[in-house]
């Protein structure tokens, strides 16, 4: 929908060939063609060199859609620098990314008449099951293992609200907006890793993946998104009400103080 309507693109990936691939099929489909960025959210160098990379090309940044993710992976798994894989994916890497990129949103705020720099940060409906982030899970700890790669998830997709609503406190007055999105039940490989009769009885609720882009456009791309600072968006294109955990400021100020902890250099 963006190369359809002449908008730069830069798809941002871990797998370089698969993300050519996207590109080259996109541009056979629009006539358009988009830019791959080598990123893996789950290793922190990576997404600092990727937030450099963009920065040498681009001044400005008018859009950000943060949608990549991890579902529900062997609870063993961890990222590169030993955090638990879906909260060190989900919430670690795309704040990361997201703040590095910081510059060029408010860049493109002050240049594009009014219309101000975005970040879309996908959620889930099961952020709404999580009743609180456990920080003793976000890295190996028995409580992680306690906790199950089920809970893991949704407590990674709550902290995606809380940072969403944290990074529009922050910087709101300066011209960014920031707001999350359950983008609804989709089917995609995201549910790679449930098992059999799992993944069976979520089928029978899943939509074609390309309803998934709808409600984030909306916010992207639509005038009224200048309004959606701190606000929770759901399928398809509506207002929602995130989970009430999501308006607690003082967590949201301890996440992102943990946050800049594990980024210190």
């Amino acid at each position: 929908a963006l190369l359809n309507h002449n908008a730069k693109v830069y798809f941002a990936a871990r797998d370089k060939t698969r993300g050519e691939q996207a590109i080259k099929d996109l541009k056979e489909e629009t006539g358009k063609e988009g830019i791959f960025l080598q990123l893996d959210l789950s290793d922190l160098p990576s997404v600092k060199r990727a937030a450099e990379e963009f920065l040498k090309q681009e001044p400005q940044l008018h859009v950000l859609f943060n949608n990549a993710g991890v579902m529900a992976p062997p609870v063993d798994q961890l990222t590169k620098q030993g955090y638990d894989l879906q909260f060190g994916t989900n919430v670690l890497g795309h704040w990361y990314f997201t703040k590095l990129l910081v510059p060029a949103l408010l860049a493109a705020s002050k240049t594009i008449n009014g219309k101000t720099g975005r970040v879309i940060h996908t959620s889930s409906s099961g952020s709404l099951l999580a009743s609180t982030l456990k920080f003793e899970t976000f890295k190996d700890h028995p409580s992680r293992t306690k906790a199950g790669t089920e809970y893991l998830y949704t407590q990674s997709k709550l902290g995606n609200v809380i940072i969403a609503n944290e990074f529009a406190r922050r910087y709101g007055d300066e011209g960014l907006v920031s707001c999350s999105v359950n983008p609804g039940n989709l089917q995609s490989d995201l549910q790679r890793h449930l098992g059999p009769i799992t993944k069976k009885l979520v089928s029978l609720v899943l939509y074609p993946t390309p309803y998934g882009a709808l409600t984030q456009l909306w916010a992207g791309t639509s005038e009224e998104g200048i309004n959606m600072n701190e606000k929770y968006l759901i399928p398809w294109a509506r207002y929602g009400t995130a989970n009430p955990v999501a308006q607690d400021e003082k967590l949201g100020r301890d996440l992102w103080t943990w946050l800049e902890e594990q980024v210190e250099s």
